[in-house]
């Protein structure tokens, strides 16, 4: 993961950064033994994926250009639980869209491990209550 964000010479890289980086490769594993488990390779289905993916992570660089150059400050738009928790005072468009990035590859990764067999449940549970505040687009009985 370090030589990745090391692609991205004196930029400001905060651990929610690192964090997508990681759920990515997490989504993209556990993706692809589910691929393996089921015998569904699917090209098209993997294509989209990654430019998906991909299209995340440049969006972050993109934003994390845009922050060093409009210095905006986005906490007020994070939930005041999550903010007291995380104990934010400042919060950039970069590390505002990585929460939401960050909350799409969970909820992805908990599926493919599910799928795959991992014991998970209680994890998701737990999960899907915390998100359940939030949203109400999260997968049925997963």
């Amino acid at each position: 993961m370090d030589k990745v964000i090391s692609l991205l010479p004196q930029m400001y890289v905060t651990s929610i950064i690192k964090l997508v980086v990681l759920a990515v490769i997490m989504d993209t594993c556990f993706g692809f033994m589910r691929a393996v488990k089921y015998h569904k390779f699917n090209s098209t289905f993997g294509i989209d994926g990654a430019v998906r993916k991909i299209s995340m992570l440049a969006s972050l660089v993109f934003l994390m250009v845009f922050d060093r150059i409009a210095q905006l400050n986005l906490v007020g738009f994070i939930p005041k639980d999550i903010r007291i928790y995380l104990s934010f005072s400042r919060i950039g468009a970069a590390e505002f869209f990585g929460l939401l990035y960050l909350s799409y590859e969970t909820v992805s990764i908990l599926k493919n491990m599910t799928l795959c067999g991992l014991p998970v449940k209680r994890i998701w549970e737990v999960i899907k209550k915390i998100l359940s505040k939030y949203t109400d687009e999260l997968p049925g009985n997963g």
